[in-house]
């Protein structure tokens, strides 16, 4: 998303690659000439550049990669024109002076691409086919990770080096004295030498991670130990997290022996705290291998494109369960007749199904509800202080182009001004976390609006709370961290991760629990009533901010859905250039809002229906449109949803007895049919000469 320092930021790196080019250039006319303060500054500089540029500016070099000027080339270029300023400058003997310091800075290569050799045997060795965490897993002979600098990044590694042996054959340049060049190598030499044996000693057995076949097997004795029986897939990208991290809770409070089940490396970190045991399986070989486990269930909170792989396992029944309900057509994806069953949370996903004739029969749409909205306070009557807190959570552009996905680029700046321009409207301002990832127009509409909002606040004023409460934050957060997040070193890589992140602690779940509802509270005791906020992180979740708010405006999508377990007053934006009896027709969970057009003139209106329960003429139509998006509130949905889970264990295992039960009859007919042929085929043998000796 291209931000308001894009062009900025684009210029200094111009200028940067502009100014490395201008010192090569120097260092060359400087090296020719010969000049020595000009050669002497040229390198010093374009070194320094470079060396600033691998901690500010990594992605910029990276693109110098592509084009094969990476570090080791302008190390090398580098080098070379030094030496070649070497040979120019009068007074610097090149058979006793030179001679000796090119073959120390050829040791010096030979040093580097030896500590990249064993960097890359380190790590080969130090990637096992799966990842884990809340699993001990210390039979796998887990160890510490190596230095960073030596094992995994070798350019700042070469740059450092170099520094050093740089500095001493500039010295020698500048004073004609070669001793000068031989202490910067040898300091050099003697740090990677010491750098290359420490890195190796990674490859020795006490260090060294178990094979993979042994990996393998262990993955197998586990999985037949712990016997997983419903479990949650999910393969996404970076920023797709939270569509799993919404389940975390009520996988964890199923029956059984809950799994989670990854599919990309990185995802492993980014799966919030649980003590649910989490496994990555990046191929789909090792991938396969649940087919001989326990494992009856998988959920599915989101489809991609590696789901497909996964569903080639006949031994596990599979439910999508999705990230979220709305009326728009992604959430009723030609993919979820993929999966054996498709839970959905009430009643108009079950009709959304059948409208959108997508392949999905009715018999495989269960309705579970929404676990995840129990901690949503119901409805408590019209604001009683002094100001109205009004909670803008607008979802992102999507990928398909339409309009009406999200009220950010055509109506978000008209509502932000509306509520803005009420004294006593207080806003909270919640976008999606991909705004603006696919619709340019989308990011600097977002950028606009919090401008808005931070010039807002300048304009207003009143009491703060009181440093205790900011104090009490801190602690708090401190807290949270603590249960929640493992602290890593710098250096740390998959196995030590692994090592740090084994079986989890007792009752750490209903601890961190515990935390996250204290540190909640004294999150928004923090802030100041009068304060308009813009929420953009993990935290607060959007469940704690529909319990500050008093009124939602929001579009199409599943925060409108979960917002109505609460029954208060919402409204939704309609950009889609629908009239507004087309929108609430073709849009069932607008039915109890208020419709807002881009321009958002019905802001005014829509607050004094917040303030005044006798305006508010939706409260009935909203109480019956929980019920038929959500389901009943009896039994709770937690309870449904683990009957559904049960239910279809029940029919995996008698499809496993099915299958059992159809091998043990087929595998004596088999018999029975080889024995015949068998025996066939001994008797034509057996009459074969006597048909000869007739003829």
């Amino acid at each position: 998303m291209p931000s308001a320092g894009f062009a900025p930021r684009r210029v200094v790196q111009l200028t940067a690659l502009l100014a490395m080019v201008v010192f090569f250039t120097t260092q060359l006319v400087g090296a020719v000439l010969p000049n020595v303060p000009l050669f002497i500054a040229s390198s010093a500089c374009g070194l320094a550049l470079d060396l600033f540029l691998q901690h500010k500016q990594p992605g910029l070099l990276s693109l110098l990669g592509k084009v094969r000027f990476d570090i080791t080339v302008r190390q090398l270029f580098r080098d070379m024109l030094i030496m070649v300023g070497l040979l120019r400058i009068e007074g610097i003997n090149p058979l006793h002076e030179q001679a000796p310091l090119t073959v120390g800075l050829l040791l010096f290569y030979v040093v580097h691409f030896a500590c990249q050799a064993a960097a890359i045997m380190v790590r080969r060795t130090r990637q096992l086919p799966f990842v884990t965490r809340n699993i001990d897993a210390s039979a796998l002979r887990l160890s510490d990770a190596p230095p960073r600098l030596f094992a995994r990044q070798h350019g700042r590694r070469m740059l450092r080096l170099a520094a050093p042996a740089t500095a001493g054959l500039l010295l020698t340049a500048g004073t004609k004295n070669g001793a000068w060049g031989a202490v910067g190598l040898s300091i050099a030499l003697l740090i990677g030498i010491a750098g290359t044996a420490h890195l190796a000693t990674w490859l020795l057995p006490r260090k060294r991670a178990v094979s993979e076949a042994k990996a393998l097997e262990w993955l197998d004795t586990w999985l037949a130990e712990y016997q997983p029986t419903v479990g949650m897939y999910f393969s996404g990208g970076t920023s797709s997290a939270y569509q799993a991290n919404m389940w975390l809770s009520t996988l964890a409070a199923l029956d059984g022996n809950p799994i989670i089940v990854l599919r990309e490396r990185f995802m492993v970190q980014k799966i919030d705290a649980t003590d649910v045991p989490i496994v990555c399986l990046p191929k789909v070989a090792h991938l396969m291998r649940l087919e001989h486990s326990t494992l009856k269930v998988l959920l599915h909170p989101a489809n991609s494109g590696k789901t497909s792989q996964v569903l080639r396992i006949p031994s596990i029944k599979h439910a999508f369960i999705n990230h979220g309900e709305s009326d728009k057509l992604s959430s009723c994806n030609p993919y979820a007749k993929a999966y054996d069953e498709v839970w959905v949370a009430g009643p108009a996903a079950r009709d959304r199904y059948q409208l959108a004739d997508i392949g999905v029969e009715d018999k495989d749409v269960v309705e579970v509800g929404r676990p995840q909205l129990a901690p949503i306070r119901p409805y408590a009557g019209a604001p009683t202080g002094e100001y109205t807190t009004v909670l803008y959570a607008p979802t992102w552009e999507g990928w398909d182009g339409n309009p009406g996905n999200t009220s950010v680029i055509l109506a978000g700046e008209n509502i932000v001004r509306e509520l803005l321009a009420d004294p006593k409207v207080r806003l909270l301002y919640k976008p999606h976390p991909m705004t603006g990832s696919v619709d340019r127009r989308a990011g600097h509409a977002d950028d606009r609006i919090k401008a808005m909002i931070a010039e807002a606040n300048t304009k207003r004023g009143g009491a703060r709370p009181p440093a205790e409460a900011a104090a009490e934050l801190n602690r708090r957060a401190d807290e949270l961290n603590q249960l929640t997040s493992t602290s890593f070193r710098h250096s740390a890589d998959e196995i030590e991760r692994m090592k740090l992140q084994g079986t989890p602690d007792d009752n750490r779940a209903a601890g961190v629990a515990a935390a996250t509802a204290a540190w909640e509270s004294a999150y928004w005791t923090s802030l100041p009533d009068w304060e308009h906020q813009i929420i953009t992180g993990p935290r607060p979740a959007i469940f704690t901010c529909f319990n500050q708010a008093d009124v939602l405006i929001s579009d199409v999508s599943s925060v409108v859905s979960d917002y109505l377990t609460s029954e208060k007053p919402y409204a939704v934006a309609n950009t889609s250039g629908l009239s507004e009896e087309e929108f609430r027709a073709t849009f069932p969970t607008v039915r109890a809002a208020t419709i807002l057009s881009p321009e958002a003139t019905e802001v005014p209106e829509l607050l004094e229906a917040v303030r005044d329960p006798e305006k508010d003429t939706l409260a009935a139509a909203r109480a019956e449109l929980k019920v038929h998006l959500l389901g009943p509130s009896d039994p709770p949905s937690l309870v449904r949803f683990d009957q559904a889970a049960q239910t279809l264990c029940r029919k995996a295992d008698e499809r496993r007895v099915r299958m059992a039960t159809r091998l043990a009859d087929e595998i004596p007919a088999q018999r029975e049919a080889r024995d015949a042929a068998e025996e066939a085929e001994l008797e034509a043998g057996s009459s074969e000469p006597e048909e000869t000796a007739t003829v």
